[in-house]
């Protein structure tokens, strides 16, 4: 099978993470998990709304949201608003540069520090 063929296939065979976050009205929205960062023993999650067509993401301004992964006290992992706005900037810059990263997971352009994880600087 070809490699182009191969990635076709897993692309049919994507079935995203969805996360129902309420809001603050008590309204609820359906969001969609595009990427985690693993920083200083803590993880974040970028989602943004999930739609049934990915065209509709092309139509509409995309809304970004981050959370913090924190352990509640039943011991399951809850999404919460992160408190410092100093580390909602840094947790926001890195999944920004990385979304914006153009390279593959074998990256090697070498001469930026895309922060797609790819290990260069």
């Amino acid at each position: 099978m070809s490699e182009h063929n191969e990635q076709l296939e897993n692309m049919m065979d994507y079935e995203p993470e969805l996360y129902t976050l309420v809001d603050e009205d008590g309204n609820e929205k359906v969001f969609e998990l595009i990427d985690v960062l693993e920083e200083n023993d803590k993880a974040y999650f970028a989602l943004i709304p999930h739609v049934e067509n990915p065209e509709e993401l092309l139509e509409d301004e995309c809304e970004l949201v981050i959370l913090a992964v924190v352990s509640g006290e039943d011991g399951n992992n809850m999404l919460v608003p992160i408190e410092s706005d100093e580390e909602y900037e840094r947790i926001a810059n890195i999944f920004i540069e990385r979304l914006d990263c153009d390279c593959e997971d074998d990256c090697d352009c070498g001469d930026h520090d895309c922060g797609c994880g790819c290990g260069h600087e």
